[in-house]
C-alpha cells in the first residue's frame, strides 16, 4: 500500500521513488511484491514451446523436462517469462562453481581487472578459497578478492567508454552456458538464440542494481535471460519510460527470467537483497545433492564437497545474477571502428553494465 502511495507523489521520477522504498532496510511490508510461487493477481500461466527441447538436451543442461516447467507473464508486460527454478536437485551447485571457480578466469575481464595488475587477478578462486572457508560471522574481517568480485563479462566484452560492443573485444563464450541458455531461449519460442555476451553481477546483503535498459545489443529481436543463484532479491520491472511506476517481483534461487519483445527495452533494476526467506541460510534448493548419474554429454559437473563448502559459504551473504544476451542478428556485423578503446574497462570497480547516462552500483546507495 505504502509503495502504490509512493508511485503516485509528485517530485522524482515513480520508478525512482519505489526503488528507494524497497532499498530501505527496515521495509516491512512486502505485500505488493509479486510472489511466483503463489500466483494471482496480474500474474497468469504462459505456455512453453514443449517440443522446441528434448529430454535429454534439458537433462544435458541440468534442466528438468520443459513439460514440467512452470512458466508465468505478467498483464501489462507482453514478451516477459518468468520460470521459478527448473533445474534439476543439485544442478544450480554447477553454475555457482563456474561463476566463483572458472568464468572469472583469464581471459575474461572483471572488475578487479581496474586497479589490479593482471598476475594478481589470475587465480581468485584460489587466493580466496581458505579465507572463505574460515570465514565466520564478523563483518570485520577483510574480504576475499572472490567477496571483492562485482561483475564478469564474457565473449563479447563491452566498452563502458563507449556503451558499445566491438568485434576487437571478444573471448570464447563458455560452451556449457551457452548449452544452458540456447535450451530456455529455444523453450521459450526462440530457437537459433546465440549466446554471445553475458555479464556476472555479484551481490552482497548491500548492494542494489541502478535503474537502467539494456539496449546496446545491435539485435533486439532476441530475448535477454537472466540467472539467479543464492540469496534473494527485488526485481523492479517499469515501461519504456522511468514515469511509469514498475512492477516489484521476487527472484529467489534458480529461478529464470526471460524479457523479450515489447519487454525487451523497458527500464529494470534490483534495489535490494536479502536473507533467504525459508529462514535457513541457504535455500533449500541448494542443499539437494546431484543425481547419482548424469547423461550422456551433460555439461554439469559434480562439484567437489570441497568446493560446495567454499561455494556454501559465499552465498551465505551473497546472490550470483548471469545475464545472457545475443548481441548480433544472424549474419550481421559490426560497423567499422576507428580509436576503440580495446580494454574499454569502466571507470569505477562499482560500475556496472550500463546502457545509459547512469551508472549501476553495486554499494549502499540511496539512487
Amino acid at each position: 500500500m505504502a509503495a502504490a502511495a509512493l508511485s503516485r507523489e509528485g517530485g522524482e521520477d515513480a520508478f525512482r521513488r519505489l526503488f528507494r522504498f524497497y532499498r530501505q532496510r527496515d521495509i516491512s511490508d512486502l505485500r505488493g511484491v509479486v510472489d511466483f510461487s503463489v500466483p494471482g493477481g496480474q500474474v497468469f500461466r504462459s505456455q512453453l514451446s514443449i517440443s522446441s527441447v528434448s529430454d535429454q538436451d534439458a537433462y544435458r543442461a541440468g534442466l528438468q523436462p520443459v513439460s514440467q516447467w512452470k512458466a508465468y507473464g505478467l498483464n501489462g508486460y507482453p514478451g516477459f517469462i518468468f520460470i521459478p527454478n527448473p533445474f534439476l536437485p543439485g544442478c544450480q551447485r554447477h553454475w555457482v562453481k563456474q561463476c566463483l571457480k572458472l568464468y572469472p578466469q583469464k581471459p575474461n575481464v572483471c572488475n578487479l581487472d581496474l586497479h589490479m595488475a593482471p598476475e594478481k587477478t589470475i587465480d581468485l578462486w584460489g587466493q580466496s578459497k581458505e579465507q572463505l572457508r574460515r570465514k565466520g560471522s564478523n563483518k570485520r574481517e577483510p574480504r576475499s578478492l572472490l567477496e571483492k568480485l562485482r561483475w564478469v563479462t564474457l565473449g563479447y566484452h563491452y566498452n563502458w567508454d563507449t556503451k558499445k560492443y566491438s568485434a576487437n573485444h571478444h573471448t570464447p563464450f563458455p560452451s556449457d552456458l551457452a548449452f544452458l541458455s540456447e535450451q530456455v531461449a529455444a523453450a521459450c519460442g526462440f530457437r537459433g538464440f546465440q549466446a554471445q555476451a553475458g555479464i556476472l553481477n555479484y551481490y552482497h546483503f548491500d548492494s542494489s542494481l541502478g535503474i537502467h535498459v539494456d539496449e546496446s545489443e545491435l539485435d533486439h529481436s532476441r530475448p535477454l535471460l537472466s540467472f539467479s543463484f543464492g540469496q534473494s532479491s527485488i526485481f523492479l520491472l517499469g515501461g519504456l519510460k522511468r514515469e511509469e511506476a514498475p512492477t516489484a517481483m521476487f527472484m529467489h534461487s534458480g529461478d529464470i527470467m526471460v524479457m523479450s519483445g515489447f519487454s525487451r527495452l523497458l527500464y529494470h533494476a534490483v534495489p535490494r537483497v536479502f536473507p533467504n526467506r525459508e529462514g535457513t541460510a541457504l535455500p533449500s534448493c541448494l542443499e539437494q545433492a546431484f543425481s547419482s548419474d548424469l547423461p550422456v554429454g551433460s555439461v554439469i559437473e559434480h562439484s567437489s564437497d570441497e568446493d560446495w563448502q567454499v561455494c556454501a559459504k559465499y552465498l551465505q551473504s551473497s546472490r550470483i545474477n548471469m545475464t545472457i544476451r545475443q548481441v548480433l542478428a544472424e549474419g550481421q556485423k559490426f560497423p567499422e571502428e576507428s580509436g576503440t578503446n580495446k580494454k574499454g574497462q569502466a571507470p569505477s570497480e562499482d560500475s556496472h553494465h550500463q546502457e545509459d547516462s547512469r551508472a549501476k552500483r553495486h554499494k549502499p546507495n540511496p539512487d
